[in-house]
């Protein structure tokens, strides 16, 4: 049987007020407990749509409808493209920051500061400075920060895109890890479609401009995500399909979606 629906995007639709319209029409479906993932080409309303569920901006047409007694809006990590943390504090700091401004002090929120940045693998580098880590690590240190509140939803928006592919690999393996350790439900955007193939159980491919549901890959849950699948002639097929299907998405583009300024 499949996952309860956690949350459904009903007719949504989003205009700025530049004019842009980034979503039109967007039904979908985020179920309780999977590993989701929006895939499609930059300017597709992919990120948008992650917007919309964090609360950081509301839908011009159309609803959110959160399951009956399951809002999750109050239980959720958000994962920026860039590490976004604050250069002047370590890493403990940075990871301290949503319990501190839920009004945590830093001695009540030690414990899980220090789950978090085990959970990452960065337990050890709790006093290090943001200009002494990798790019990996600090993407590590963002991850951290939107584990510390134990969040019932995390949202990643193409968290690894600016990483090289070794990193990127890891950092793809220890996520899995994660998820399936802390059971919550994961939201991730990428325009990679490996990333999106190797990671997700579900993959739902994004028309260009204005953003709508252009098909969708369910992949088995139950199959291994490990090298040997990133090697395995099911690994290339369905790969395949997901990229057969963003090239379809492409083709049914309208001319003033593919010409025209983009919103992520």
């Amino acid at each position: 049987m499949s996952p309860a629906p956690l949350l459904r995007f009903e007719g949504v639709g989003k205009t700025f007020p530049n004019g842009v319209t980034a979503l039109a029409g967007l039904d979908m479906e985020i179920r309780a407990g999977e590993f989701v993932s929006l895939l499609g080409p930059s300017g597709c309303g992919k990120s948008t749509a992650l917007r919309l569920i964090a609360g950081l901006a509301e839908p011009t047409a159309g609803r959110l409808a959160w399951a009956p007694g399951t809002d999750a809006r109050h239980s959720i990590g958000f994962v920026f493209q860039e590490p976004t943390l604050m250069p002047w504090a370590n890493v403990f700091a940075n990871v301290h920051l949503p319990l501190r401004l839920a009004g945590q002090s830093r001695r009540a929120a030690e414990p899980a500061i220090m789950e978090a940045l085990e959970l990452v693998g960065l337990a050890a580098f709790r006093d290090a400075y943001p200009r002494e880590l990798s790019g990996g690590m600090k993407m590590r240190v963002s991850i951290a920060r939107a584990l510390v509140t134990r969040p019932r939803l995390l949202l990643m928006d193409e968290p690894f895109a600016a990483l090289d592919e070794i990193t990127r690999f890891k950092l793809n393996d220890d996520l899995l890890a994660l998820w399936r350790r802390l059971g919550c439900t994961i939201v991730f955007v990428t325009h990679s479609v490996f990333e999106s193939v190797f990671l997700s159980g579900r993959v739902l491919v994004f028309h260009p401009r204005p953003g709508s549901i252009a098909a969708e890959l369910a992949i088995d849950p139950g199959q291994p995500r490990d090298e040997a699948f990133r090697t395995s002639p099911e690994y290339a097929a369905l790969a395949r399909r997901a990229s057969q299907a963003l090239a379809s998405a492409m083709r049914e583009a309208p001319e003033a979606a593919l010409a025209g300024p983009g919103a992520a």
